[in-house]
């Protein structure tokens, strides 16, 4: 049986290239990425095609053994491979739970927590939430 951490955190702004097309990218990242996750066993068609980035600061979260790992996962031809992690997880928001994933690119800043989730009704930056993580595959650092 799972453990879970709650932690409370604000939705901030985050790269903006998850559901694209942005600066950075012609198309959205997840796009590319999801049939990939799929291929590989973790499915996130049911999810919303985007994150929600949730600055955790002044604490910190560090991946022990994330339900799933992918390695040099070629999804566009602007950079190299990338790795990605995942370790599902629960948003809160007004008092309403959503199932998710931490969804880990292994280049992303400790305290800022990446989530693919249920679509959420009205959230917006700067809105406070909750997220529940394993104890078991996430450790939160203070």
């Amino acid at each position: 049986m799972m453990q879970w951490i709650r932690i409370h955190g604000r939705i901030t702004e985050g790269y903006r290239v998850a559901s694209g097309p942005s600066a950075d990218y012609p198309y959205g990242a997840l796009s590319r990425q999801r049939p990939l996750f799929a291929s590989r066993g973790l499915d996130l068609g049911k999810y919303y095609n985007g994150t929600l980035n949730i600055n955790l600061s002044p604490r910190a979260f560090k991946l022990i053994r994330p339900e799933f790992t992918f390695y040099n996962i070629a999804w566009t031809d602007l950079h190299p491979p990338e790795h990605f992690s995942f370790s599902r997880c629960k948003i809160v928001f007004k008092e309403v739970e959503y199932e998710g994933w931490v969804y880990y690119p292994h280049f992303q800043n400790p305290s800022l927590l990446e989530v693919i989730a249920m679509g959420i009704k009205d959230i917006r930056y700067g809105d406070e939430v909750d997220v529940s993580v394993n104890a078991e595959e996430i450790s939160i650092e203070s």
